[in-house]
């Protein structure tokens, strides 16, 4: 998966996929945080300096979690470059 622009209360965020349901979040440019899908709805973040998990609820990680999910699922536009002649 690519990585991809959300944009929430007029913030904009870059997110990039690191695999394993885990994102890393990109804020006004700058490394902002680290996310994982946890069991359920919740997500967690993570430590920046520790990288441990923190199991907080965190509102903010969780509306960029269901941003996430629903850009998923997405169906992704597939560019149409191919001439028919």
């Amino acid at each position: 998966m690519q990585p991809f622009d959300l944009e929430l209360n007029n913030i904009n965020y870059a997110v990039f996929p690191e695999g394993n349901e885990t994102y890393t979040i990109y804020k006004n440019g700058k490394e902002y945080l680290q996310i994982q899908k946890d069991d359920g709805e919740q997500w967690i973040k993570f430590d920046g300096e520790t990288g441990t998990p923190i199991f907080e609820i965190d509102e903010e990680v969780n509306t960029l979690g269901k941003l996430i999910e629903a850009y998923k699922e997405e169906p992704e536009e597939e560019e149409e470059d191919e001439e028919e002649n």
